[in-house]
């Protein structure tokens, strides 16, 4: 019987490695060949010179150059509750994995047990009846497949594909993390800028106000003019009450994504200035094909597909007999003192064969849901190769009209103020009304804040670029030699 047993296990072990699951191919990108060129009368969006490396190959320490910045990064990616989820469902994944993958291997318990039981006078040899006192003690393998036909190594290999995707997920939750964070400071920090523009806006225009109501009051200007210069504070103060409470509601956006508050992190660096930030831009795109393997979220839809490709495995050797195995070995004596003497040595081998027949048609429809199943995942691993290519095709085209955006808006700025002085020397010395002097500070105002604006967009867009581009991942990237690496080409 053991020898028998054995040769069984081993032509199992050998037949398991083999499934009916399709033979895997990769669907073919559903994008084009190259990312789009930039506007018409824009430059396109391509390296010329400085960083020669990719996205997923530079670390977030390196990229956001923000002393601040990186500290709430770091606590980020200790304290995020959504961060902390996924790192908990790759152990969840691989608990489950390691649950399937058992059944490859038989299960060998330890027995032991004692039944008293009576036997009725028709039962026995002597018409009476008597209580007899059993003591068992052995091992046992209890419901064994053998998997001839590969439904257990599909199931296995379905959760293992699962388990890697459930990696992959992480991966993914850490790259948006870090560039969600990033944009959430620079949303902050934008508002808090915005806001503080306001209130030496707001200062000024009292002080004008005051100024007014002096002259109008000796009767050396209109009334007119007086309701205009209030008219200017009002707006300053609303402008003031909308900033301030965008700049708390960044603050709290921000605190949600740290995972903590800001004001308990120790040894926080100042804030940088818009203007001062340093961000890397001028990153090499690549080709489409590429975000294969630089976007963790691409990976994951695969191994999806993966896993829903095994099940179709399952599915087909459910029409195929089953084999399981159930054997137990051991002692049995009427006394426990006498359990393992001579002479009570016991065994039972009870194979059982299990051939479909008819099921109403349950295991083709099984068999068309896996099918149905693998399509739904082409067709998401499909859109999420199209996601990544548009994210990096509208962060590329992006790229070139917000340099001229940004460079355009500084030169509007530098204009509206070279009018304010213009307008406020010619007041002063009565050559033009105040009237001039007050729309050069409104208009000078906004220009102001559409210049913060343009800033914060150029560096979200940086941002994205990376994020779309799979960067993020790592702290600090691979280690590069100095050789072959020229210094990196930053947004201001």
């Amino acid at each position: 019987m053991t020898k028998t047993l054995t040769t069984l296990l081993l032509v199992a072990g050998v037949l398991s490695g083999c499934t009916l699951a399709p033979v895997y191919e990769r669907p073919a990108p559903p994008v084009a060949t190259n990312f789009p060129a930039a506007p018409e009368g824009y430059a396109a969006a391509e390296v010329k010179s400085g960083e020669t490396r990719r996205a997923s190959d530079i670390g977030w320490r390196e990229f956001f150059h923000d002393p601040r910045l990186q500290v709430l990064i770091a606590t980020s990616l200790e304290n995020n509750r959504d961060l902390r989820t996924a790192a908990l469902r790759i152990e969840e994944a691989r608990a489950q994995y390691q649950v399937q993958r058992a059944d490859l291997l038989p299960t060998v318990n330890a027995t032991g047990g004692y039944t008293r039981q009576r036997f009725a006078a028709a039962q026995s040899a002597n018409n009476k009846p008597y209580i007899a006192d059993s003591y068992q003690a052995g091992g046992a393998i209890s419901s064994y497949e053998l998997d001839f036909f590969g439904r257990v190594r599909s199931l296995s290999n379905a959760a293992l594909a699962q388990y890697f995707a459930t990696e992959e997920a992480r991966r993914s939750a850490q790259i948006s993390l870090v560039s969600e964070v990033a944009k959430a400071y620079l949303s902050e920090r934008s508002n808090a800028e915005q806001y503080e523009l306001a209130q030496v806006t707001l200062k000024t225009r009292d002080d004008t106000l005051k100024l007014a109501r002096q002259r109008f009051e000796a009767g050396a200007t209109s009334a007119l003019d007086l309701r205009d210069n209030e008219s200017l504070v009002a707006q300053a103060r609303v402008s003031a009450a909308q900033l301030a409470r965008q700049r708390a509601q960044a603050q709290n956006a921000l605190e949600v994504l740290v995972g903590k508050p800001i004001g308990s992190i120790e040894n926080l660096p100042a804030p940088m200035r818009l203007s001062d930030e340093r961000i890397i831009s001028d990153i090499p795109a690549g080709l489409p094909s590429d975000l294969l393997e630089q976007r963790p979220d691409i990976r994951q839809a695969e191994q999806l597909l993966l896993s829903a490709n095994a099940n179709i495995g399952a599915a087909r050797a459910a029409f195929f007999p089953r084999i399981t195995l159930t054997a137990n070995a051991g002692a049995i004596s009427p006394t426990f003192s006498r359990l393992f003497d001579a002479g009570t040595g016991a065994w039972s081998f009870a194979p059982q064969l299990v051939l479909p027949i008819f099921d109403y048609g349950r295991n083709l429809s099984n068999l068309d849901l896996s099918n149905v199943r693998k399509n739904i995942q082409i067709a998401n691993y499909e859109k999420t190769i199209q996601t990544a290519f548009g994210e990096v095709a509208d962060a590329l085209v992006a790229r070139g009209t917000l340099e001229e955006q940004v460079t355009s808006q500084e030169q509007v700025r530098d204009a509206e103020a070279a009018r304010y002085e213009l307008s406020l020397m010619r007041f002063r010395n009565g050559v033009a009304s105040q009237l001039d002097q007050l729309d050069a500070q409104r208009q000078l105002f906004s220009a102001d804040q559409a210049l913060i604006q343009a800033r914060q967009l150029r560096l979200n867009n940086a941002i994205d670029l990376y994020r779309s581009l799979g960067g993020g991942l790592t702290e600090t990237g691979p280690v590069a030699s100095a050789e072959g690496i020229k210094p990196a080409v930053t947004t201001q």
